[in-house]
């Protein structure tokens, strides 16, 4: 078993390692693996989004802690979401809704008995003190109804869904990766070809496959399709902005 740490805290002042600290506390033996904690401060669609793209590489019975937390120590709840395969423990705000739309099955807890949570210090910081510390607890198997009462989910995101037409389906761009990829929110499929701009993209299966210094498309790792340049960054060479339309036509 793993516990799998998703965060937006960097690797400078130390909150990573405390949080791996109290997790090893609980559990001297568990594996931490870290997914990344270069998710932009307090964008919780990017920790979404991380999320969905690389949790099911996993294996079962895998805990991830999701902390992209803007919220912390006000109302939003903490909890735990058990799908068929793993755990998810972080804040209810939305980070966890498109893992929950994947699911075939999910229950969601809400974090209250205190007994598996740090003395309580402060507000600010519950990723070291409540989801790491529960986090540690069910890798030991406690069971997440002895942590709290089982609630109803309501998603939060505000996911921005493509429109689909008869012949394409209209999307934007959501994200980009370290090498300037722009990630859009239309799933892979197969698609005869993309436009952007006013522009007509070339559909390529792999990056090398593109032309050079243009822009091109193909189904990312993410599960949705990307626009980049080979071998360049798109981001900067075009000056491409989250939120710009495109248009894949459906073969």
């Amino acid at each position: 078993m793993a516990i799998v740490l998703l965060t937006d805290f960097g690797t400078k002042d130390g909150f990573v390692g405390a949080v791996k600290g109290v997790i090893l506390s609980i559990n001297p033996s568990v594996q931490i693996v870290d997914l990344s904690h270069e998710v932009d401060s307090f964008n919780v669609l990017e920790g979404a989004l991380l999320l969905k793209a690389h949790y099911s590489y996993f294996p079962e019975k895998s805990v991830f802690v999701g902390v992209v937390d803007p919220g912390v120590g006000s109302e939003r709840k903490g909890i735990i979401v058990k799908t068929e395969k793993y755990f998810f423990v972080g804040p209810d705000n939305g980070l966890f809704d498109l893992v929950i739309k994947e699911a075939k099955d999910f229950e969601v807890y809400e974090i209250k008995n205190e007994k598996f949570t740090l003395p309580k210090k402060n507000n600010t910081f519950h990723g070291r003190d409540v989801f790491a510390p529960v986090a540690a607890y069910l890798s030991k198997g406690v069971k997440p109804e002895e942590i709290g009462p089982r609630i109803e989910y309501r998603e939060k995101l505000k996911f921005p869904e493509p429109k689909r037409e008869k012949d394409f389906i209209e999307g934007e761009i959501i994200y980009f990766d370290k090498f300037g990829n722009a990630i859009t929110n239309v799933p892979c499929g197969k698609y005869a070809y993309a436009e952007f701009r006013e522009d007509k993209l070339k559909v390529v299966p792999y990056f090398l496959a593109g032309e050079r210094g243009k822009l091109n498309a193909t189904c990312g790792s993410f599960g949705f399709m990307e626009i980049f340049v080979p071998v360049d960054n798109a981001r900067e060479k075009f000056n491409l902005k989250e939120g710009e339309k495109i248009k894949f036509f459906i073969i």
